[in-house]
């Protein structure tokens, strides 16, 4: 008998075919779990994607469909378009501290950005603290890299005024940024709560990170979503207190700004010598992002800021809109977002958001998202994207309350508890 036919196959070889254990573990979207639940019918009101109801500005979409007529279906170069690279260097410069166009690496969507930022920067085992609640993906892409997340949650707070807000406390972040701790992920604006980090807090956080050498990786997508009468301004970013070469990843997107969500482009801010990495990356993830499409993001980034402004005028009279009609409703609590484009509200008793929000499928037409889709810490909310009209979301909130009245809330006994 031959030595190979004494071998026998191991037990992977035997075992059904199947990924890798971080990939079987990562859980499955439940907003998406909610609209598949809906998609497709006619008598729905979406409110579970974070996108507004209007398409791209003709101007952007006339750049890229100008840049094809041209024949611009080429490869790119992997850091991207050197026209964008600089728009976006003067764009950042002129709201923050300088950004060289050399420390900006253009990707194929923000989602990709923190994926390539992921890949960059965590080895198996790492661990990774996240503030939330969060949109998942922030959460999930590291352990995809085999790191080990910790959570620091926000918290419900009611100022002096009688208005909730989300808060951030600290000193207990500060406490889960021990020197094993390999990086922070934050977003803000936040998605799904609106809480926007303050610039104090920043300092502390970057001065602490620096001490122990712990990277910061911002996903400021929302960044330009600011509201209380704040067209002129932006979200507090760690790119105005940072130094170029500051352990730190900037992510940011054209989706939520520009009215972007479908072109799938994005960016990365970060030292040079992590720049040159993420080259590497880039070829061996998606080579480069259309040239078209990079040229639709010029235009954005250099005549878009009228447009964004209007945008941004358009969100806060929606988001007052909901915010005071939610805050009408009984057993409803409706923290005040300060930016992005979600109300995070408290459902009095709810133990089972998704339960909740497939019962609004299924009896009111309504699609929100469950706050357990956020982790642990947005359990019992429901998270409303207000990017819309303002007759579909009065519509949306009649539904809300016809469907609590005829009891949503206390026949769902699973749901609520």
């Amino acid at each position: 008998m031959s030595r190979q036919k004494d071998i026998l196959p191991s037990r992977d070889a035997r075992s059904a075919p199947q990924a890798r254990d971080s990939v079987r573990d990562l859980r499955f979207s439940s907003i998406r779990e909610v609209a598949n639940a809906g998609i497709g019918r006619s008598d729905i009101l979406p409110f579970w994607f974070g996108e507004p109801d209007r398409p791209t500005p003709d101007f952007i979409c006339a750049a890229a469909q100008a840049s094809l007529a041209a024949g611009d279906t080429f490869y790119t170069p992997n850091l991207g378009e050197p026209a964008l690279r600089d728009a976006l260097s003067r764009y950042l410069s002129s709201w923050h501290r300088p950004v060289a166009d050399s420390r900006i690496a253009v990707t194929s969507s923000g989602v990709s950005a923190l994926m390539l930022a992921a890949q960059s920067l965590y080895n198996p085992g790492d661990r990774v603290v996240v503030v939330t609640p969060v949109w998942p993906n922030l959460v999930e892409i590291p352990k995809i890299l085999g790191a080990r997340v910790e959570e620091v949650p926000l918290a419900l707070c009611h100022d002096a005024d009688g208005i909730s807000r989300w808060r951030l406390d600290t000193d207990i972040l500060l406490t889960a940024l021990t020197p094993d701790c390999r990086a922070l992920v934050i977003n803000s604006p936040n998605n799904p709560s609106g809480w926007v980090m303050p610039a104090s807090q920043q300092k502390i956080v970057l001065a602490h990170c620096r001490k122990y050498g712990i990277w910061i990786v911002s996903d400021e997508v929302y960044g330009r979503i600011l509201f209380n009468g704040l067209p002129d301004r932006c979200a507090p970013s760690f790119l105005d207190i940072a130094d170029a070469e500051d352990r730190l990843v900037v992510i940011n997107s054209f989706s939520k700004s520009w009215m972007m969500t479908g072109w799938r482009l994005g960016w990365i801010v970060a030292p040079d010598a992590l720049i040159h990495e993420l080259g590497k990356l880039i070829e061996y993830n998606s080579s480069c992002a259309p040239g078209f499409i990079q040229k639709a993001g010029v235009v954005a980034v250099n005549q878009g800021e009228s447009a964004l402004r209007d945008t941004v005028a358009r969100f806060q009279a929606s988001r007052d809109f909901l915010y005071g009609k939610l805050r009408e409703l009984p057993g409803i609590e409706t923290p005040l977002p300060e930016g992005a484009m979600y109300l995070f509200f408290r459902v009095e008793g709810l133990k089972d958001s998704l339960a909740l929000c497939k019962a609004l499928v299924a009896e009111a037409g309504l699609g929100l998202a469950p706050g357990s889709a956020f982790g642990p810490a947005g359990e019992g909310c429901i998270r409303w994207c207000f990017a819309s009209s303002l007759d579909r979301l009065e519509l949306g909130v009649e539904r809300f309350r016809t469907f609590l009245a005829a009891g949503g809330r206390s026949h769902n006994r699973a749901v609520t508890g």
